[in-house]
């Protein structure tokens, strides 16, 4: 069970320990953060304590804060508050990606402020391109068809995740995995 209860894992795709991905994206100067152009599913906690935040983080970003979300939200119980919602896409990137340099706007105030970027950023995003649904953890469908730009060359998602999944998640989840990839 991850920190906020959700989601729940109870299997794992071996797919994680196999598909690999030129992991470090700030790093990358070939994709110009591609990976952001659909936005990323937030549940209705991380929405609510980014709109918080809405005073520091309006300033950085292009719409509205009322605009940040999709409107539509849909109960699901791999998020925290059983429910999730979508950021929205403006002018083909997410909401959230830094206009003026790359990346994230919500990991880099996070950083700015000396706050812990989990405290901002969507799970979802932190994981990828590892994700879940319905009990499992999973390579997101973009790694496993080679879509996602940077897939082919690097560590595996599984290696890239790792620390990721060990905050989410906790040691005992992460020295499972472990062992798993060794057998792999």
């Amino acid at each position: 069970m991850a920190r906020e209860g959700a989601p729940v894992v109870h299997s794992v795709d071996t797919d994680i320990f196999y598909h690999r991905y030129f992991g470090r994206c700030m790093q990358c100067g070939f994709c110009a953060d591609s990976c952001c152009q659909h936005g990323v599913d937030v549940s209705v906690v991380e929405r609510d304590r980014i709109l918080a935040r809405a005073a520091e983080i309006a300033p950085l970003v292009a719409t509205l804060p009322a605009h940040w979300f999709e409107t539509a939200v849909e109960k699901d119980e791999d998020f925290p508050g059983g429910a999730a919602t979508r950021t929205t896409v403006v002018d083909g990137r997410c909401v959230f990606l830094r206009r003026d340099a790359r990346g994230c706007v919500l990991h880099s105030l996070a950083l700015e402020s000396n706050a812990d970027y989990h405290e901002l950023k969507p799970m979802v995003s932190s994981l990828f391109p590892v994700t879940f649904g319905g009990g499992e953890l999973l390579c997101s469908e973009e790694l496993v068809d080679a879509t996602l730009i940077c897939a082919g060359e690097g560590q595996t998602a599984y290696e890239m995740a790792r620390g990721e999944l060990e905050y989410y998640f906790g040691p005992e989840l992460v020295a499972e995995l472990d062992q798993l990839s060794a057998r792999t």
